[in-house]
């Protein structure tokens, strides 16, 4: 069973746009937990540009199923806003100021120590870590050392390659869950996953734990509606 966590960012994005409530992020967290959802994932940026630091303060007394707090441990503001909230999940990424989106994974060999140190303050403090990483293997053994629970592998370079060969872009992919697997680590995945790769990328890689996924599926639900998509989406993921 590999569970769906939902990525919000897109509606607070849309709600910001005219200010106000519209659309509600905590409805649509209630929603999509309502539709099937096992999970909701934020990813607040220090621009607060989508989701607002208030906002984690509301979905986490609202929501009941897993929260997963996406960010860049740098900001002492993001680390007490974890800690604040104790999350079930806290995923680690390395991103940039002003970066729009994720773009690659923690080099956690020359950030091993940096990474441990605040793997060890999340961890102390009940909350469950994964860090962002791209599928590679000297990557993945370092991430051992950091003392994370999980690595959520970067999936864009296999979605960018599923339409040409999609047995050359899940590789090492299959690969990097492999050496995962005989090192403890759970997995989880996420970036450019849709209702093309999604069932392929999941068939093929039976440890995987939980995928996040927001900006595909919030616009595909702009044509099937919410609760379709939702379904739909669970149905490349468990098909049986």
């Amino acid at each position: 069973m590999t569970n769906l966590s939902i990525n919000i960012n897109k509606i607070a994005t849309l709600r910001n746009s005219r200010g106000g409530n519209n659309p509600n992020l905590v409805k649509v967290a209630l929603d999509a937990e309502r539709f099937g959802a096992q999970g909701i994932t934020v990813h607040p940026r220090p621009d607060e540009r989508h989701i607002r630091y208030q906002d984690v303060f509301d979905l986490k007394k609202a929501i009941l199923t897993e929260f997963n707090i996406e960010g860049n441990p740098n900001e002492k503001k993001f680390i007490d806003l974890v800690l604040a909230n104790k999350p079930a999940q806290v995923t680690l990424v390395p991103d940039a100021e002003g970066q729009l989106t994720s773009n690659h994974g923690w080099d956690t060999i020359k950030n091993q120590s940096y990474l441990k140190d605040i793997i060890t303050e999340f961890k102390n403090a009940g909350i469950r870590v994964s860090i962002f990483v791209d599928p590679a293997k000297e990557m993945i053994e370092a991430a051992v050392a950091t003392g994370s629970d999980r690595i959520e592998l970067y999936t864009e370079a296999y979605a960018f390659g599923f339409h040409q060969n999609k047995e050359k872009a899940i590789k090492p992919y299959i690969e990097a869950a492999e050496i995962a697997a005989k090192s403890g680590l759970g997995l989880n995945a996420g970036h450019d996953l849709d209702l093309q790769n999604l069932k392929y990328f999941a068939h093929n890689i039976p440890t995987l734990l939980e995928v996040s996924i927001g900006h595909a599926l919030i616009c595909d639900s702009l044509y099937y509606g919410l609760e379709n998509t939702i379904q739909m989406y669970l149905r490349q993921l468990n098909p049986h």
